[in-house]
């Protein structure tokens, strides 16, 4: 999973490092350091500190299924119900 974090926009409000410690740290009052290739066991996390983020700084590829239920074969999946 990759992650980029605009740190331009970036305010220094630590959600992400509050809800995915491993990933996300400030180092001193305001430098964001975070780790670009996060393991997908913090999927979840990462989840959350993308959507808690208050300027949405922060961009993830692949998390566009969080959430979701696996597929049964043979049943719609449960949003398009």
């Amino acid at each position: 999973m990759r992650l980029v974090v605009d740190l331009n926009r970036c305010q220094g409000y630590a959600q992400c490092a509050f809800l995915a410690p491993d990933v996300f740290a400030l180092h001193g009052e305001e430098s964001l350091v975070y780790d670009p290739h996060a393991d997908e066991g913090q999927r979840e996390r990462l989840a959350r500190a993308v959507a808690a983020c208050p300027v949405q700084a922060i961009l993830a590829d692949g998390l566009d299924d969080v959430g979701t239920e696996p597929a049964v074969a043979g049943q719609e999946p449960p949003h398009a119900r």
